[in-house]
């Protein structure tokens, strides 16, 4: 994600928080159940940021980097065999013309 969309998700995520704040903190009730409300409401948001960040560890680390490696270097060597034939065809053809004269 490009630094501009992180910096406007974060923004977006920060103006949630603090209205939920808001809300609550405005709201007509007892301290200690509004105490309770932000506390609940606090560790569910701990909990799905959690569940999320484990589940995105979860598949980076599927990522296995060597054999990425390897299919880069197989696919590398292999057009550059391709490049190599065709240069030497390429060769060959010019050596035929250059003979003709």
């Amino acid at each position: 994600m490009s630094t501009n969309k992180t910096s406007v998700a974060l923004a977006v995520l920060a103006g949630v928080a603090i209205g939920a704040g808001i809300g609550i903190l405005m709201a007509p009730e007892k301290g200690s159940k509004t105490r309770k409300k932000i506390k609940g409401r606090y560790d569910d948001a701990t909990d799905d940021l959690l569940g999320k960040y484990k589940h995105l560890k979860k598949k980076v680390s599927k990522i296995d980097v060597e054999d990425t490696y390897d299919d880069l270097v197989d696919t590398l060597s292999s057009k550059s065999e391709d490049v190599v034939s065709f240069l030497e065809e390429k060769l060959a053809s010019l050596k035929k013309q250059v003979a003709k004269y």
